[in-house]
């Protein structure tokens, strides 16, 4: 079989455009622990009023912001379009399609897979179901939920009985946490106590290894949450003990060695001894959650260094492997600056995972035009528009997906094929916390540790939402209309209860000079890029912000002195015309393979130091797919030039010829679309002289 267009999976389920969205969460308090568990599990009862974002106790230090409880925002426009996408595809069905989260999971009390692959499904599967108030995909991850917290062993061990990794359980923790804001369930709190308690007392024998011994920050953020709950001093010991047996990732980037590309040759995987630490601290997926190590245990070393280590790991991983969809080569380990080089999907949700919690913490902008970067260009591009099938390794020059063994550096041949688990299942389990997670990061709480005096509301990354929340007391609505990234105005409609003073914080992207505030219809002044802008005032009902970003096209340099045209937060690419081959069924979705059906080889005619003036904008509706060449939203059109020495190899792109280029292919314009909307697609091109 095959398609000029992506297969649309969920055709015998036309797509529900849904507007029903979860109302406010609660916060925890020493009452609520009190309530009767089984009385809870029969109402289901959800609170009628907003919930205060709960602040770091001493002594840990303050963060720049604090996340709102989840719940508190929910998706409007695009945004909430994305979310059903995906509770329609494989997000809301793939327990029906995959037995590794199907009835007989270990995490159901199963004989199944047992290890991450449920923990990793709830922990999108919990904030998708309560952010669209959807209630067959509540009652899938209430099944989970409830056994997690009635099957908690005498010891405090949770989780099933088969293993006794740490690392499984550090997802289901983060799950927890998210559902207990959600619902206020009053059993979450008392089973974490118990499990930290035993898990306290059982490092010292039986500490980190393997994936936990690298990926104990996770750990650590739900200690951190659970003591901002609880004060119990324990939890700070808990924290230090991860901390001690945790790989040292901080000091990993102070002199960060692997500059190039890491083969299995590198790593001796052919020895066949496991993975040891050298395969461990270069897998792409580590290095993604690890981005969050600095400024999370800054707040409990209280160090400055550590809080600016973030940036660091960053701007290394960007110097020697970075992608220009904002990601890090990593198939399955660093590899390098080729865009033909793979970013695996689990990396991208755990990235932006970690610059949320990274963002909130130290409140540096640069986090955010990272963080949107990712999800409106590396989230959406490894998906078809449906999402019932996606991809492991994405490339941002990415020309075929095929069983081909390159270039993939310790990957297998199904690779970048569009399926249901292709290479591995893990992206298939894990990938569902991309949207919602994004989702309930968006606006953060400004202000003090240990005062509401100066509370305020930050706007960290800009997508159509709706926020319900407390600042000092009193109930805050924001009303955000826009349909940015696609469009450069933001709509901001504040509406507190009574009138409230305090202050509202905007990040102004870095790209984004020129860029102007109105508050009521009077412009104030305009903000610099990549910072915050605060309005300090008096806020009433019906008052109004309105931002206007600057959207003009630009380039950028890449591999091989290569340009990359932007806009805005969106990274644009020729898409490939694609043919789309079925490799088998899978259940209720299927493998495919994509090949070219054009030439795509060719070097831009632009001008990089005024690409706004050779570049020309056609800006399209909005279809109800937001990321799809078959209702595109925005288009470039720009000069370019055949370059016929410039071939693939077993299905790949050939490096990037060096810039400029020379060619005598007469001239001819070509339409790039953005990126997440051409699954072939070339994104960094030769410069033609």
């Amino acid at each position: 079989m095959s398609s000029s267009s992506p297969p649309r999976f969920a055709t015998r389920r036309q797509f529900i455009w849904g507007a029903g969205l979860l109302g406010l969460a609660s916060s925890s308090t020493s009452t609520r622990f009190l309530l009767n568990a089984s009385a809870f599990a029969q109402t289901q009862h959800l609170p009628a009023h907003p919930a205060m974002a709960i602040k770091h106790r001493a002594p840990l230090a303050p963060g720049a912001f604090y996340f709102l409880p989840a719940g508190s925002i929910n998706a409007r426009g695009w945004l909430q379009k994305q979310l059903r996408i995906q509770a329609n595809g494989l997000g809301g069905h793939l327990d029906e399609t995959w037995a590794d989260v199907g009835p007989n999971s270990g995490w159901l009390g199963g004989n199944g897979e047992s290890w991450e692959r449920g923990p990793y499904f709830m922990d999108g599967l919990v904030p998708l179901a309560w952010l669209l108030n959807d209630e067959a995909l509540k009652a899938k991850a209430q099944k989970f939920m409830d056994w997690t917290l009635e099957h908690q062993a005498e010891n405090g061990m949770i989780g099933p009985r088969s293993n006794d990794d740490w690392w499984p359980r550090m997802v289901m923790l983060k799950a927890l946490t998210q559902y207990q804001e959600l619902t206020g369930d009053p059993r979450v709190i008392p089973v974490m106590d118990k499990y930290f308690r035993y898990q306290l007392a059982a490092l010292p024998a039986h500490p980190l290894r393997d994936w936990g011994k690298f990926r104990w920050q996770d750990n650590l953020l739900s200690v951190i949450w659970l003591y901002n709950r609880t004060g119990d001093g324990y939890l700070i010991d808990l924290a230090k003990l991860l901390h001690q047996q945790g790989f040292d990732w901080i000091a990993e980037y102070q002199n960060f060695q692997y500059k190039q590309k890491i083969t299995a040759e590198f790593l001796h995987l052919s020895e066949g001894n496991g993975l040891k630490d050298l395969a461990l601290s270069t897998h792409g997926v580590n290095n993604g959650q690890a981005i969050k190590t600095g400024p999370t245990w800054s707040l409990v070393s209280g160090n400055p260094s550590d809080r600016a280590a973030v940036l660091k790991m960053i701007s290394e991983l960007s110097r020697y492997h970075g992608m220009p969809n904002g990601m890090f080569s990593c198939d399955e380990h660093l590899a390098g600056l080729n865009p033909s080089q793979g970013s695996e999907l689990c990396t991208v949700v755990e990235y932006m995972f970690s610059l949320e919690q990274s963002l909130a913490i130290n409140g540096d902008p640069s986090l955010g035009d990272r963080l949107e970067r990712l999800a409106f260009n590396a989230l959406p591009g490894a998906f078809t528009d449906d999402m019932w099938a996606h991809q492991y390794n994405q490339e941002s020059n990415q020309v075929e997906c095929s069983l081909h063994h390159k270039p993939w550096t310790t990957d297998g041949p199904e690779s970048n094929l569009y399926g249901l688990e292709p290479n591995f299942g893990c992206c298939t389990a894990n990938f569902h916390q991309g949207w919602p997670k994004f989702t309930n990061s968006m606006f953060l709480l400004s202000g003090e540790q240990n005062s509401d005096a100066h509370d305020g509301l930050a706007a960290v990354a800009y997508a159509p939402c709706e926020v319900q929340t407390l600042v000092r007391g009193t109930s805050v609505r924001i009303l955000e209309e826009t349909d940015y990234p696609f469009r450069s105005q933001v709509s901001l409609a504040v509406d507190p209860a009574s009138p409230l003073r305090f202050p509202l914080q905007l990040r102004i992207p870095a790209w984004a000079a020129g860029t102007t505030i109105s508050v009521n219809g009077q412009q104030i002044s305009s903000p610099a890029p990549s910072s915050f802008a605060s309005i300090d005032r008096t806020w009433s009902a019906g008052d109004r912000v309105d931002i206007k970003f600057p959207m003009a096209p630009r380039t950028s340099r890449w591999f091989n002195n290569s340009v990359v045209v932007e806009r805005g937060p969106l990274v644009f690419s020729y898409g490939i015309n694609e043919s789309w081959v079925k490799l088998r069924d899978r259940g209720l979705t299927a493998d495919w393979q994509v090949f070219p059906a054009n030439a795509w080889n060719y070097a831009l005619s632009v001008d990089t130091n005024s690409p706004e003036k050779n570049i020309a904008v056609t800006e399209k509706e909005i279809g109800e797919v937001p990321f799809t060449r078959q209702h595109v939203s925005v288009e470039l059109h720009v000069k370019a030039r055949r370059l016929n020495e410039w071939r693939t190899e077993d299905g790949v792109a050939e490096p990037i010829p060096i810039s400029p280029v020379q060619t005598n292919e007469p001239e001819e314009t070509i339409t790039l679309i953005p990126y997440a909307a051409a699954k072939l697609r070339v994104t960094a091109f030769p410069q033609s002289s």
